[in-house]
């Protein structure tokens, strides 16, 4: 790229019902970076976001299927950029952290920059509903012990991707989900990430959240389950197949032992449940086996298309 030449920066903003927070984001992020393209996709709002976000001067789009991870995948689709900016339209996100996470990823060449939320003490309970921060932190500490320990916010809304990244990211979740994927993706690919601190906040009044505290935080358990079967199926069904293993064991230990004593087998049923068992222990650790080299070509055919993409080149 040319001395002259800046990345072109896309800030990308999935929207629903924020009427409230649009301006005020769209705004702040045109202040702190006034070099990039401010994208606002509506997502069906029944109020008047996409007439504020025009206001504001954003670039105003439309994604017709329900849920964060839809709106996702066709931005990503869409637009063309060097770097792309992922932001919430509820205006909880300090647009000042934006320049410092746009220069972490160009000067150290990151595939990845993750807004890692710091929330004042006396305003915590107000930016974090009840559980929140502890599903956060019990969700992030399950990914950070299966897939590696390099993130520490996994649910944040708030990061820098390069062209790379966006480009091969396979975009499957359709809600909220979506963080943990972008998570698993980068973790399991080895690409280089960081991290920035940015302040974090309430919601202005007026404005209210979309997130289901319970059913979007089971929604991204299963999601997280999913990946571990899918992206590690030789330890997902190895334990499976120990847990049956275990179990034909505890069944067959005492019709074993009563037949020694008295060559008589009288629990027939209990018997032949714990060889079903034990067969089919040795038939997940087979599955286990056949879907790990699954797995890898899977890998290398995602590692084959991120580096089809263009390295990022702003020396």
């Amino acid at each position: 790229m040319p001395e002259t030449a800046a990345p072109r920066i896309a800030v990308l903003v999935p929207c629903y019902n924020e009427e409230v927070a649009i301006g005020r984001v769209v705004q702040a992020f045109r202040a702190a970076l006034p070099q990039a393209t401010v994208y606002v996709y509506d997502n069906n709002s029944k109020d008047g976001t996409v007439a504020a976000a025009r206001a504001a001067g954003a670039v105003v789009r439309t994604e017709t299927l329900q849920g964060k991870g839809n709106v996702v995948r066709r931005m990503f689709a869409d637009i063309d950029a060097d770097l792309y900016l992922l932001v919430d339209g509820d205006d909880t996100y300090d647009a000042t952290s934006a320049p410092a996470m746009v220069q972490l990823a160009v000067t150290q060449r990151l595939d990845m920059v993750t807004g890692v939320r710091k929330t004042p003490e006396e305003i915590a309970a107000a930016a974090y509903r009840r559980g929140h921060q502890f599903g956060n932190a019990m969700l992030t500490g399950l990914v950070r012990a299966v897939f590696g320990d390099r993130i520490s916010d996994m649910l944040s809304g708030y990061r820098v991707f390069s062209r790379r990244f966006v480009k091969s990211f396979p975009a499957l979740a359709s809600g909220f989900e979506t963080e943990t994927e972008f998570t698993v993706h980068a973790l399991e690919l080895k690409l280089p990430v960081g991290e920035v601190v940015t302040p974090y906040k309430e919601r202005p009044v007026g404005s209210t959240s979309k997130l289901r505290t319970y059913h979007d935080g089971f929604r991204i358990l299963r999601m997280i389950l999913a990946l571990v079967q899918r992206e590690r199926p030789l330890q997902f069904f190895s334990l499976a197949g120990l847990a049956l293993l275990l179990g034909s064991a505890g069944l067959m230990v005492p019709v074993l032992l009563h037949f020694l004593e008295t060559g008589l087998v009288p629990r027939l049923p209990t018997m032949v449940l714990a060889v079903g068992l034990a067969v089919m222990s040795f038939l997940a650790f087979a599955c286990g086996l056949i879907l790990d080299t699954v797995t890898r070509g899977r890998q290398e055919a995602k590692r084959m298309a991120y580096l089809a993409v263009p390295a990022p080149d702003f020396d």
